[in-house]
């Protein structure tokens, strides 16, 4: 799991979701039949961020909805200009990055935005001091300065193809953010930015809400109040979104299943890189022998679980890339083989004891396993793995617990994980593979350590060869064959139920991170409420 899949996944208490505003069937405050247009909505998310400032984390991948970045993404995943009036021109030898500003852009405060804005957020980023854990993310970069207030310049140390991609990072107010502790003032609860919406409060646990911002330069949104309620709960938000207290939310397979026949709802499918995986720490004397790896990368049933748990929607994972990526290495794909698990571990000298669970040299093969509580996919991927590993002779022991119980005891313990990236392979193995980031909080939970892959990470975001990156690319998978620090089990695809009151909902391909940044919320700002009367109410 990489920093951005979960860093921050703070627990929201059932209590606390449950405490949310009564019904919101028809939350722009028209009543029920009136005919007056859709002003506002409210969607069930299943995370909340830790911080809202792009400082430390927030916003780095674009849809943040409260600031902007230079460039951002379009439904089909193609950089367009955002506070950026253009693409950045670039040098032939891929060093140097040069952006040309939007004008009259100005903060929600009435502050303009410019050129020392952008040099204020990446040289805090970059800052050790500063408590971003992407900081990696951004190795390439040497410097960035302002040419005037309207063009920035960024050099790096080495080409490295992606980093337009990485200026879809939210841009912070020096003016606001630049006067307080970064990691500690106020700004990062209480963020002041260049988006479409303005924060109007947060109830840590409970929801974020927001209001239109009238000087938007992208034009005042039509939905003026948007608020994302925390619930972590899967079955608590199929509930409330039946009873009409939300206006949309993400559900499992299972649940979005329950609305099929609902002509007043859409279900709407996004396509992921998000990926379930099991980590196999190097610190466990079970997990971290390579023979019990890879037994449990053939013990599991992979495509049971994509047809049982998914019920179709998704596909089986050998590693952070999807198997339909143009940057899946072919052949990297591990068959379920029981009776080759077996052999691997009598070799290994695994031996089968008496109640079946398998001992070396007086250790049993057993282990525990963390997932989220209130998580049903991954309680149940934990359950279905803990299964497979069971066939082996391998005893897996299954435990629900917040975020806080868990990380303490990540660096021993196996935790059912959830990551990946769209885009650049870099993104999705870098943070998750690197052992130079092993411990380093979310990033490399299992602690892997293989010289190398180190290696085929470094050479492939050190060049803009797309040659060579593919087969740096493939060394890091076909390595993952041989020695799993993690054993991945599905890509999974997010669903959405939304009440169908607007035009213009579309999705992307989407990250691990589908809370407040994915969703056909994405472009909420696009949204455009359907004619005539409103429906009755749910």
């Amino acid at each position: 799991m990489t920093a951005r899949s979960i860093r921050g996944m703070a627990a929201a208490t059932l209590a606390g979701s449950l405490a949310l505003t009564a019904a919101c069937s028809n939350p722009g405050g028209t009543g029920a039949g009136s005919g007056g247009p859709k002003d506002s909505a409210v969607v069930g998310i299943a995370y909340e961020p830790e911080t809202l400032s792009p400082l430390l984390g927030y916003g780095k991948d674009g849809n943040s909805k409260i600031f902007d970045g230079l460039l951002a993404f379009d439904t089909d995943m193609r950089l367009k200009p955002a506070l950026a009036a253009a693409l950045p021109e670039v040098s032939q030898d891929g060093l140097t990055y040069t952006y040309k500003l939007r004008k009259g852009v100005t903060f929600s405060d009435g502050a303009p935005f410019t050129a020392k804005d952008v040099v204020f957020t990446y040289r805090t980023v970059l800052d050790p001091k500063t408590n971003n854990p992407s900081r990696t993310e951004l190795d390439a970069l040497k410097s960035v300065e302002a040419v005037g207030d309207d063009t920035v310049v960024f050099r790096l140390a080495y080409p490295y193809a992606p980093f337009a991609e990485r200026t879809v990072l939210a841009i912070a107010p020096e003016h606001v953010a630049g006067k307080q502790d970064v990691n500690t003032g106020a700004f990062t609860t209480r963020p002041i930015g260049t988006g479409p919406y303005v924060l109007t409060d947060w109830s840590k646990g409970e929801k974020l809400s927001f209001k239109a911002n009238p000087t938007y330069w992208g034009g005042a949104p039509e939905v003026k109040k948007f608020t994302m309620a925390i619930i972590k709960d899967d079955d608590v938000r199929a509930t409330r979104l039946r009873a009409g207290d939300l206006d949309g939310a993400i559900l499992p397979p299972n649940l979005a299943a329950g609305f099929k026949g609902d002509k007043a709802r859409k279900t709407y499918a996004a396509k992921t890189y998000d990926y379930r995986t099991v980590t196999l720490p190097t610190h466990n004397e079970v997990t971290g022998d390579t023979a019990v790896r890879r037994a449990l990368d053939v013990a599991v049933d992979r495509q049971a679980m994509v047809d049982k748990i998914l019920e179709g929607a998704g596909k089986p994972a050998y590693g952070p890339v999807p198997t339909d990526s143009e940057w899946f290495a072919k052949g990297t794909e591990r068959r379920h083989d029981l009776d080759a698990a077996k052999k691997i571990l009598d070799e290994a000298g695994w031996k089968p004891g008496a109640d079946g669970v398998r001992v070396k040299d007086g250790v049993r093969a057993e282990f525990p396993l963390w997932y989220l509580s209130g998580d049903k996919l991954r309680q149940d991927h934990a359950l279905a793995y803990a299964s497979d590993a069971k066939k082996a002779g391998i005893a897996v022991k299954t435990q629900g617990g917040t975020w806080e119980v868990i990380e303490p005891r990540m660096k021993t313990d196996a935790v059912l994980a959830g990551g990946g990236s769209p885009g650049d392979p870099d993104f999705d193995q870098y943070l998750l593979l690197t052992s130079r980031l092993a411990g380093d909080g979310f990033n490399n939970m299992a602690w892997y350590d293989n010289k190398a892959v180190d290696k085929a990470l470094e050479d492939g975001r050190r060049t803009n060869d797309t040659v060579k990156r593919r087969a740096a690319y493939s060394v890091v998978q076909r390595e993952l064959v041989k020695n799993p620090g993690y054993t991945f089990l599905t890509h999974i695809d997010h669903l959405y139920v939304v009440n169908d009151d607007w035009d213009g909902l579309t999705t992307q391909t989407e990250p691990h991170d589908h809370g407040l940044a994915s969703g056909p919320w994405w472009n909420v700002e696009a949204w455009k409420p359907k004619g005539g009367a409103e429906k009755a109410e749910r």
